[in-house]
């Protein structure tokens, strides 16, 4: 009995202040005060993230500012923007894999059914958080860490969508299935 109010305590500890670290050496190592999701350790590594692929950026509802997703139409990982500071909804889809070629064969989405509703929340509040997204950072002071590489190249068979921050040039790295595009700090 000791043992369940225990493990019950540590859960709703967890839940009140979620920080998840996926891909460290050390799991128990905890994460940056100011961080809700980190990837991989600090050295660079060989694995990125993989955006939700969707069969056009048209289709998704309820997107909110922010949201990035590998559009399967057009081959191209894009970021949802609004047309004014405040709105809580996307206006328009930028293209983040601009001037990247097509891949000569296209990515097939995967043909399971998906679920609409299916939803993970780190941070926030369960009950009071309508965001829409398979992956939610619900914390307003906190950031993601992306997976970090030393180089693009690292990464043996990329997936289309993939996303990682490369240290060696500091630059955010996409990747459509067929080449990379890179991003640098403004």
């Amino acid at each position: 009995m000791k043992t369940y109010i225990t493990s019950l305590i540590i859960l709703v500890s967890n839940l009140s202040f979620a920080q998840v670290t996926i891909g460290k050496a050390s799991p128990y190592t905890a994460a940056n005060a100011t961080v809700s999701l980190e990837f991989g350790n600090a050295a660079g590594g060989v694995r990125g993230v993989v955006l939700p692929w969707v069969t056009s950026a048209a289709g998704v509802t309820s997107a909110v500012p922010g949201t990035i997703i590998f559009d399967s139409t057009d081959q191209k990982v894009k970021f949802g923007t609004a047309a004014t500071a405040n709105a809580t909804a996307v206006t328009t889809w930028g293209d983040l894999s601009a001037g990247a070629y097509a891949p000569t064969t296209p990515n097939v989405p995967d043909t399971n059914t998906e679920n609409a509703t299916a939803k993970t929340l780190i941070g926030g509040t369960p009950a009071t958080d309508t965001t829409s997204g398979i992956l939610v950072l619900g914390d307003t002071n906190k950031a993601m860490i992306l997976p970090r590489v030393n180089s693009h190249t690292d990464i043996v068979n990329p997936a289309a969508g993939m996303m990682v921050y490369v240290t060696g040039t500091q630059q955010l790295a996409l990747y459509n299935g067929r080449e990379w595009t890179f991003w640098t700090k403004p």
